[in-house]
């Protein structure tokens, strides 16, 4: 992996000379986090092309709270929010420390809301089992941030961008969810590869206003047509996306990973950006 350059401060968090990516990850089925398949292998060789954060700070689909949270304890446990999974699954744990001041220093950041510090949540799904292949050793702190389900989707980009100074000081942040996440149309005989043809053209629609910088036209997802109603039934695998966007720099290149349909109405799209 390669190392990262960091310049002494005071306190807290300290400078490093290159900033670091955002990533929006599509995270898909829990079993990924065990399997070793072209995502897992994906996302372990993504560790390997960045910088060695100093912290990953995960917003996953799946902490979706009244406010916004923080995970603010020495060492999150691992969260199994999933059922009718093989046993394998449920007994991984990922022991990777937390970080209080980090937590504290991240709610300071947020100046549009008073960010909760959150000492009984965790890692869940959405973010342990990504990190476990990007980060076996469990070496480096994990947090979570909670997407507050009382706010518009406005809202989370422009906090978003209040963290922004978190990249300059080697935090990684990585948004986890899935760009078109329509379960209950989901095709176990096309599970291993396959979208709908709405899924794509919408899939292939969020690419290229990603790619195109139109951020405006993704806050207001609910005014890309039909498509995008059937792959964003629910909002809370969609936001993420809109969190690595609203840390996004005018520098920063766009890249797209892991792009394939899985069970017709689902895609594992992924979006890194860098300078």
């Amino acid at each position: 992996m390669k190392s990262a350059t960091f310049k002494k401060l005071t306190d807290g968090l300290t400078w490093q000379e290159e900033r670091m990516p955002v990533l929006f990850v599509g995270h898909g089925s829990p079993m990924n986090g065990i399997e070793d398949n072209e995502f897992s292998r994906t996302w372990n060789a993504m560790a390997n092309k960045i910088p060695v954060p100093k912290a990953v700070l995960v917003i996953s689909a799946h902490w979706f709270t009244r406010g916004t949270r923080i995970t603010a304890m020495d060492f999150p446990p691992t969260i199994h929010d999933f059922r009718g999974f093989p046993a394998a699954l449920s007994d991984v744990e990922y022991p990777a420390p937390g970080d209080p001041l980090l937590a504290s220093e991240a709610a300071s950041l947020v100046k549009s809301a008073g960010v909760i510090q959150d000492h009984d949540w965790g890692l869940d799904h959405g973010a342990w089992t990504i990190v476990r292949h990007m980060y076996p050793n469990a070496d480096i702190p994990v947090l979570q941030m909670s997407i507050d389900y009382t706010k518009p989707a406005e809202y989370h980009y422009r906090l978003a961008a209040e963290l922004a100074g978190l990249r300059k000081k080697g935090v990684l942040i990585l948004g986890s969810g899935n760009m078109v996440h329509n379960l209950r149309l989901m095709s176990w005989e096309m599970i291993n590869g396959g979208g709908y043809d709405w899924s794509l053209t919408m899939n292939s629609k969020f690419k290229d206003l990603i790619a195109n910088n139109d951020h405006t036209a993704l806050i207001n997802y609910e005014k890309l047509g039909p498509e995008a109603a059937m792959a964003i039934p629910t909002p809370e695998h969609y936001l993420p996306l809109l969190y690595t966007l609203g840390l996004q720099e005018k520098k920063d290149a766009v890249s797209f990973f892991n792009d394939k349909a899985v069970g017709g109405s689902l895609t594992m799209t992924s979006v890194k950006l860098s300078s």
